[in-house]
């Protein structure tokens, strides 16, 4: 299943993909695809739904992130080798942690908003994975049935804010609109293998970021495990798990976004993205 929210920002429904392309309503059968909608359990009672059979959404309307409720949002770093490799930082031993702000959630297709005081605002796309039952202490086989899905995400970084702020990553991956999801959440079942998806970003009709999953160094399931030793893990909770080579920073010269850009990104079988920057108003 895809599954997706729509509506305007703060009251979306929640709904599904059908297979004719059309966004159908799923407001009679949960009240929002998060908590316990995401377990096994509550997805297979959304596979007995017709999708047929559920109301049409308004031709054009807003596609939110395909998750609500999120708890936590992870973020992996430096864990493609090449993208490490352009950046000209070691691979790190142990997986390399960081927390995007749950307030940085955002839809797809959303504006990206350039934050007061920023000049090196950068784009990476990411698989992002959606954990679907509760999960502690958990080995790789366990890890890996926790996850509900898959969905797209472009992880918004400001550079100046995440490196010479001194401090955490977090100054520059928290902003608003820093963490656009979706533009569905594509359930497990549907994803034969997450480390080989073909996955891309273009700048202004420009392709910028041409990668694999195939590069990542920690796989999805031991990211989940690795997590799970440092905090329990909820339905809904979020862990975007690091970006191909491509990025701003990375480019020779840097090049950086600026209000008026225009991203387009993908991560195969996952959908499609296209935001426009802006600056903060």
């Amino acid at each position: 299943m895809k599954l997706l929210r729509h509506g305007p920002k703060g009251a979306e429904r929640p709904g599904l993909l059908a297979a004719d392309g059309s966004i159908r309503d799923l407001s009679a059968h949960v009240d929002d695809i998060a908590g316990a909608v995401l377990s096994d359990a509550g997805l297979d009672r959304l596979r007995a739904v017709d999708p047929l059979s559920l109301p049409v959404a308004a031709p054009g309307t807003r596609l939110g992130p395909c998750v609500g409720r999120v708890g936590k949002f992870i973020g992996i770093g430096l864990n493609y080798a090449d993208h490490a490799a352009e950046t000209g930082v070691p691979l790190p031993p142990e997986p390399l942690m960081f927390l995007k702000a749950t307030s940085c959630i955002s839809g797809p297709d959303d504006d990206i908003i350039q934050p007061r005081g920023s000049t090196k605002l950068d784009w990476e796309v990411e698989l992002a994975l959606v954990i679907g039952r509760p999960v502690a202490y958990a080995d790789e086989a366990e890890a890996a049935a926790s996850i509900a899905g898959w969905c797209v995400c472009n992880d918004i970084s400001e550079r100046n804010f995440q490196l010479e702020r001194a401090g955490q990553w977090d100054k520059g991956k928290g902003c608003d609109s820093f963490g656009p999801i979706g533009p569905w959440l594509v359930t497990r079942d549907e994803v034969a293998d997450p480390t080989n998806l073909s996955m891309w970003l273009e700048v202004n009709g420009q392709r910028r970021q041409q990668g694999s999953t195939r590069t990542m160094v920690f796989k999805p399931a031991f990211l989940v495990s690795y997590v799970s030793q440092f905090m329990s893990l909820q339905p809904g909770d979020i862990i975007t798990t690091g970006t191909p080579p491509g990025v701003g920073m990375g480019q020779k010269p840097p090049v950086w976004l600026k209000p008026g850009d225009r991203m387009r990104l993908g991560v195969e079988g996952l959908g499609e993205q296209r935001q426009t920057v802006v600056a903060c108003p």
